[in-house]
């Protein structure tokens, strides 16, 4: 583990204009967190946005993500 960045696991998306990076990474004291981020070219700069979710909320977060792309991919094919 590169203790500058405290990566466990990343994987990154390249989804039209717009790279999503997952990222796992873990505290000094051992939780584990995920960075989600978002980076958008925006003329000649990038945009960033960045949602952090703890170890303890992935289950909750997963299920809530799960809900939310199942119901967008329904009401798409309608």
């Amino acid at each position: 583990m590169d203790p500058e960045k405290n990566e466990l696991f990343t994987e990154k998306v390249a989804a039209g204009s717009r790279t999503y990076f997952f990222n796992i990474k873990e505290t000094s004291k051992g939780d584990k967190y995920l960075v989600i981020n978002e980076s958008k070219k925006s003329g000649e700069t990038f945009e960033h946005h960045r949602v952090m979710v703890f170890e303890e909320d992935f289950v909750a977060f997963n299920n809530g993500l799960k809900k939310a792309i199942e119901f967008a991919i329904n009401k798409s094919g309608e």
